[in-house]
């Protein structure tokens, strides 16, 4: 699926990067016809260091960019994510204005969703949640191989594309499953729905200068939303 994955994303990637901003929280890079975020790993993850060559990221094009998804720098593995991100997600694209998330169904422990998001327990109450680092009630990855199969409702945080486990996660989902990728990072990519993703729900900024801005001065999810535009697509 990794192979299937890593096609899918860098196919037709054009352009150059006019714009490359590494902030606490998150990381932007904006294109010619869209722009790109993506988390900033925490400053304790693995490979925490400098990136390589600072001052020599804007202006190459955005495909040398995701071509940094393979770096053994974790920063600059992100990079490569919001290039990706910054050809995908078009100013121009058009979806529904809704948050993906909205769109899945509560079912008990037939809901499963990687990644604890803002009041998930009042949106889906029950829903079988999976974390890197499990709070108590939560399952840890390795749950994943038992609780996907069998779910009817999946979501899916796009931050599974920078860890590097969307992969493995999408071997386990089944056909019958609707499942959904969501969130700020998720990348608009049609060619997706092919990999058994139904919903694509990403961030698309609007003002280019101002998310510039507060992703500099460490700006959160919250800083940054009135300053673009959810967008949601649906398979055909």
């Amino acid at each position: 699926m990794d192979e299937r994955l890593d096609a899918a994303l860098h196919h037709g990637i054009t352009g150059a990067a006019k714009r490359v901003v590494v902030g606490l929280n998150w990381s932007f890079v904006e294109g010619p016809t869209g722009a790109g975020l993506v988390h900033t790993p925490a400053r304790g993850a693995e490979g925490c260091r400098s990136l390589p060559e600072p001052g020599n990221y804007r202006g190459r094009t955005l495909a040398d960019l995701a071509a940094l998804t393979e770096s053994d720098n974790i920063f600059e593995r992100v990079l490569g994510h919001a290039a990706i991100n910054a050809h995908h997600n078009r100013f121009d694209l058009e979806g529904e204005a809704v948050n993906g998330l909205d769109m899945i169904e509560a079912r008990g422990e037939r809901t499963v969703v990687i990644g604890r998001f803002p009041d998930l327990d009042e949106k889906l109450p029950g829903a079988a949640v999976i974390e890197q680092q499990p709070r108590p009630g939560d399952y840890s990855p390795e749950d994943a191989a038992d609780l996907l199969p069998n779910a009817e409702f999946i979501a899916i945080t796009a931050s599974t594309l920078s860890n590097g486990t969307l992969g493995d996660l999408l071997d386990h989902v089944p056909e019958s499953a609707f499942t959904v990728l969501v969130g700020p990072s998720a990348p608009l990519c049609p060619a997706l729905f092919d990999l058994g993703i139904n919903v694509l729900s990403g961030l698309v900024p609007n003002d280019l200068d101002a998310t510039a801005q507060r992703i500099a001065e460490g700006g959160a999810v919250s800083a940054l939303k009135p300053l673009g535009r959810y967008v949601t697509v649906l398979a055909n």
